[in-house]
């Protein structure tokens, strides 16, 4: 029989032999704060196909941020495979989690809390990062807190936007999710319009496979888009009937699908004979007919809460076309906040910020802590 026990965890620092804390038990918390505000914060993030640790001294300095990519692994797949996922997470997420301590220059009995993402996200992959993150909290006997993947998302700009702060709105756009979110406390983040089929990031994805570009499919498309013409196929803008500030990126999936193989074409079909524009342009104008509905639903959505700052988080939010075209067409008075590109992608560091902004809520988790794929709470 083959042997599937759980990896051991050996990280350098680790000094169970003394603890820091009030005790956390089986379904029991931590004390409420005040904990201290330049805490540090170790995040966890594995709900997808990067594994992910980051390390945070409050309130908003990010000392670390590492990621380790699994797209080699998916790559002949044309997309995540759930289980080479969940198994890549098992394998690498110790190391992660030591190089991010590593690079912040900090032992993990220095730390003061773990933070991880245990909501949404692919099953598997999510309970890996979660036991490791309870495994870490028993034995410094620190408080744990689960976070929701797009809150952070939503808030991951604050990072280094020192005078970004509530209320404002934000558009989270990544290969799993599309939404506007209204954000109006550190504990209230309610989602207001989302996409009613694909994600944005999804239909990159699916597009870079019609064209023969390597995955993740955004940066592949954007960088084939940058030597074509925005304007040389008119691709469709979506608007849904009983939600006009709502998603819709099925219809121009399926457009450029139809322009390349012809009507009802199949995606393994040769391209239609009579093809007059080349795939750069072709990627450019699907790129702007994306970037025109995120633009103008975005900006609707401000005018019509009347907030101030737009904030972007979530993969697309990495796309030069959204970010120039953002900032030229916000009206004045509305500030754009974008996250670097390295808080835009899947990351623990951003993780960690939300969890911060938790316990200084007097939010944590028992070690009970469950996970949920649709990002519903869990105990």
């Amino acid at each position: 029989m083959a042997d599937h026990a759980t990896p051991r965890v050996s990280l350098r620092g680790l000094r169970p032999e003394t603890p820091r804390g009030t005790g956390l038990a089986i379904g029991r918390t931590h004390a409420p704060p005040p904990y201290p505000e330049r805490m540090l914060v170790l995040g966890i993030d594995t709900s997808c196909d990067d594994t992910a640790a980051g390390v945070l001294r409050g309130p908003r300095e990010i000392l670390s941020n590492e990621v380790a990519s699994q797209y080699d692994l998916h790559a002949a797949f044309g997309g995540v495979v759930p289980e080479i996922a969940s198994r890549a997470h098992a394998e690498r997420v110790t190391r992660v989690i030591e190089r991010a301590l590593e690079k912040a220059g900090v032992a993990a009995a220095d730390l003061d809390a773990i933070a991880v993402t245990n909501r949404p996200g692919l099953v598997g992959s999510l309970m890996v990062g979660v036991a490791a993150a309870k495994s870490l909290a028993f034995a410094l006997d620190i408080p744990l807190v689960g976070v929701h993947h797009i809150e952070a998302h939503c808030t991951a700009a604050m990072a280094e936007h020192e005078d970004l702060d509530y209320p404002f709105l934000a558009l989270v756009a990544s290969g799993g999710h599309t939404a506007i979110y209204d954000c109006r406390g550190p504990g209230e983040v309610v989602v207001l319009h989302q996409t009613i089929d694909d994600a944005a990031g999804e239909c990159f994805d699916k597009v870079a496979v019609m064209l023969g570009l390597e995955q993740p499919g955004g940066p592949s498309v954007s960088r084939l888009a940058e030597g074509g013409n925005p304007k040389a196929v008119r691709f469709p803008r979506a608007r849904v009937k009983d939600d006009p500030l709502a998603f819709s990126f099925s219809g121009v999936k399926t457009a450029v699908l139809y322009y390349l193989k012809g009507p009802g074409g199949r995606r393994d079909a040769p391209d239609r004979a009579d093809l007059d524009v080349s795939y750069a342009d072709v990627a450019a104008s699907f790129e702007q007919a994306v970037v025109d509905v995120l633009v103008k639903r975005s900006l609707d959505a401000v005018a019509r809460r009347g907030v101030r700052d737009l904030v972007v988080g979530g993969g697309v939010a990495a796309n030069r076309r959204l970010r120039a075209d953002l900032a030229a067409k916000a009206p004045e008075g509305v500030r754009v906040r974008f996250p670097s590109m390295g808080l835009c992608a899947d990351n623990g560091a951003m993780i960690a910020l939300r969890g911060a902004e938790m316990l200084a809520q007097g939010i944590t988790s028992a070690l009970d802590l469950d996970v949920s794929p649709t990002g519903e709470t869990v105990s």
